[in-house]
């Protein structure tokens, strides 16, 4: 029985997508043994408007645009690196050329056996299917997020629930029968999908563990209970601005009084009319303080610590995460939402994981639910799919208490 006992990461350049990758891994016991690459679509002037093409197309398109123009000079990647032992930590992440990854996977096969391939987003689709026609006995191909179409290229598809939202009466309601077909996966899902509650993330016992310690000295001696705000941004199908601002702050200054402290972070995407609102009616506050970005992010610190979470309806991950920790999670802004962010809503609902946040609450008074486990449950999946394929999987974790220990410090 061959034995996997190495991955490797194709991401996109978003957190949000890559970390799923990481997080998977790291679940799978690979993360002293993954090499990240990444698929980078050409950016900046007309290439902003071209990013609806694949970005295969995008590239090829930029390449001849240069020729014309007498630019020959193309951005490539660090092919030369090997797939094997390489740290985890790399400081410079290489372009994924999937010629070079299925050459080393086919290379050392005989020695150090098959590699497990995982990627995640629209643009590293081609990519992870072009390893796997390659090389299409020597690696294990898991894709995250669902690839709309021609599933048979992936050995196994991750993806969550409310992707097959375009099926449900309200969901056919909201796209034109000519396009739904373009726009929407097969159903019911094939049997190699693995269907999720939410996104996959990096957060789990001995990572919450090690936040705790690493913040305990600015977050531990806070006053209780702690209330976390994660405000994230605008997206298409949640659309908002100052309006949810000023919701939001009127509500959590109702609320402060039921609260020791209050600690609020902003994303990359929360529009600066939104944070400059926020820190305008909170930041004098003595129990609120604002992280304005500099220094270490706090995000694990918070996780760790809260006792409560209040999170914007806009971001899958952050309430996915939050959702994992087993705390109590308040939304606001859920009723700005449509498409699939509706049914991810009242899926996290029926399961009492999340409540509305409406500025009536006593923050002091929790409750209970099983938490998100989706990670962990994926990973499962990834170890039956292994071994249907006569594989076994060699989780670094399984090797010593020494390197366990290790793992749990990183």
């Amino acid at each position: 029985m061959r034995t996997v006992s190495r991955a490797v990461v194709i991401g996109n350049g978003v957190a949000g997508a890559e970390n799923q990758c990481i997080g998977l891994v790291r679940a799978l016991g690979l993360s002293h043994r993954h090499t990240i690459y990444r698929v980078t679509r050409p950016r900046g002037g007309i290439n902003e408007r071209l990013r609806w093409l694949p970005v295969f197309l995008h590239k090829k398109l930029e390449h001849a645009v240069k020729w014309i123009y007498g630019d020959l000079q193309l951005q490539v990647g660090n092919m030369g690196k090997k797939v094997t032992n390489l740290p985890a930590k790399q400081t410079v992440i290489p372009e994924a050329d999937p010629e070079h990854i299925a050459r080393v996977a086919r290379e050392t096969f005989e020695k150090e056996g098959p590699i497990l391939v995982v990627a995640s987003g629209r643009d590293t689709i081609s990519t992870g299917s072009s390893i796997k026609r390659l090389a299409p006995e020597n690696v294990f191909l898991v894709q995250i997020q669902h690839p709309r179409s021609r599933l048979d290229r992936f050995d196994l598809v991750i993806t969550p629930r409310h992707d097959y939202y375009p099926h449900t009466p309200e969901g056919q309601k909201q796209i034109p029968s000519i396009i739904r077909r373009w726009i929407t996966p097969q159903n019911p899902p094939e049997r190699h999908v693995v269907l999720t509650l939410g996104a996959l993330h990096e957060i789990d016992s001995i990572s919450l563990q090690s936040a705790a310690s690493v913040w305990h000295d600015e977050m531990g001696l806070l006053p209780k209970p702690l209330l976390v705000v994660n405000i994230g941004g605008p997206t298409g199908h949640c659309k908002y601005g100052e309006d949810l601002a000023n919701e939001l702050t009127s509500s959590l200054q109702n609320v402060l009084p039921t609260c020791g402290s209050v600690r609020i972070s902003f994303s990359r995407r929360t529009p600066k009319m939104v944070s400059d609102l926020v820190v305008g009616k909170l930041g004098h506050h003595p129990k609120v303080y604002i992280w304005n970005g500099e220094g270490p992010n706090p995000h694990m610190g918070h996780l760790a610590w809260a006792d409560a979470f209040v999170i914007t309806a806009d971001s899958i991950s952050m309430l996915s995460e939050a959702c994992s920790t087993g705390k109590p999670v308040y939304v606001i802004g859920a009723e700005r939402c449509t498409w699939k962010f509706t049914d991810f809503h009242k899926t996290l609902s029926d399961r009492s994981m999340v409540r509305p946040f409406t500025g009536k609450e006593n923050i002091s008074e929790g409750w209970r639910y099983s938490p998100l486990n989706d990670t962990k449950e994926a990973a499962s999946a990834v170890i039956n799919a292994l071994a249907n394929r006569g594989w076994r999987l060699k989780p670094y974790i399984a090797a010593s208490t020494v390197d366990e220990q290790s793992i749990s410090h990183k």
